[in-house]
């Protein structure tokens, strides 16, 4: 417990019996999960309190959302040197079409995309979609 207490207070956040919790859930996940699933994994939790631990750990680089193009936004947990900057962070995700899991892919950085003048980008996501090495049986 005293690790993600020190883990939390590094990026500022005060370590809270709720936020120790979730980012336990997440850590032990090797896919990205829904709100939905944090609600229903912490079934006796309030849903305003699970909603404001995931919007404070997305605002502080704790976790990045994805738009797997699902509509349901998932979250997973950053790489301990994350700070989600468009040039240097972000990486490839893959949505599985047949268990609809999204996956970091975080060796698999997200090339550098030059813009035209006078645009900037503000975020870039790159979804992969097909079959997971799970599904595929290989």
């Amino acid at each position: 417990m005293k690790e993600v207490e020190k883990i939390l207070e590094a990026y500022e956040v005060r370590p809270t019996a709720m936020r120790i919790l979730i980012y336990k859930f997440m850590a032990k996940k090797d896919r990205s999960v829904t709100l939905t699933e944090i609600e229903n994994a912490f079934g006796k939790a309030d849903r305003a309190t699970l909603s404001r631990t995931i919007r404070t750990f997305e605002a502080k680089n704790i976790v990045h959302q994805i738009d797997d193009g699902t509509g349901i936004p998932k979250y997973a947990l950053c790489e301990s040197n994350c700070s989600c900057e468009v040039e240097q962070d972000l990486h490839i995700h893959f949505h599985c079409n047949n268990c609809d899991e999204t996956v970091c892919l975080t060796d698999h950085k997200i090339p550098h995309i030059n813009l035209p003048e006078g645009y900037m980008a503000e975020n870039v996501n790159l979804v992969v979609k097909g079959i997971c090495e799970k599904c595929s049986g290989v």
